[in-house]
C-alpha cells in the first residue's frame, strides 16, 4: 500500500497561493506600498513593514538557484520517487520558491538551469507546483 504524501499546511497568509495553483496560476503577494514580491506570503512587507498587498500572477519562468538530488526519503511516502530532485527557484518576477525539478535526469541538474512551471495534481485536489527544464 502506497503512503500518502502529506499536504502543505495552508492558513490565511498561503490560501491565495494556494487557490492560485489549483487553477494552475503562480500568484505571489505584492507590496501596494513599496511594490516588493513575496514568497512565502506574509501578513507584513519583510521591506517596508507594510500590510497592504494584492495577488500578482507570475510567468512560472525561472532559474535553478540551488538543488539537492535526494537519495534516501524522509518520509516513506516519498519511497517510489527517488532519486528526486529538491531545487530553490529563483522566478523572473523575483521570488524564489523551494519546490521539485521533475522531467530532468539527476545527473543533468544544474545550477542556473532554466526551468518552468509544471503542474502536478495532488491529492486531495491539491495543485502543486513543480519545476521542468524549459522547453522539455
Amino acid at each position: 500500500m502506497t503512503k500518502r504524501k502529506p499536504p502543505p499546511k495552508i492558513n490565511a497568509d498561503t490560501k491565495a497561493f494556494w487557490d492560485g495553483c489549483r487553477e494552475r496560476e503562480l500568484r505571489f503577494q505584492k507590496c501596494e506600498d513599496c511594490g516588493h514580491l513575496r514568497h512565502p506570503p506574509a501578513f507584513l512587507c519583510p521591506h517596508c513593514l507594510s500590510s497592504r498587498t494584492v495577488m500578482v500572477k507570475a510567468s512560472g519562468r525561472g532559474r535553478v538557484y540551488s538543488y539537492a538530488v535526494y537519495h534516501v526519503a524522509f518520509d516513506p511516502a516519498f519511497q517510489e520517487d527517488l532519486p528526486y530532485i529538491v531545487a530553490l527557484v529563483d522566478l523572473e518576477e523575483g521570488p524564489r520558491i523551494v519546490s521539485n525539478l521533475v522531467g530532468c535526469d539527476p545527473g543533468a541538474a544544474a545550477c542556473g538551469m532554466a526551468v518552468e512551471v509544471a503542474w502536478d495534481d495532488g491529492e486531495e485536489g491539491l495543485c502543486l507546483p513543480k519545476f521542468r527544464p524549459a522547453g522539455a
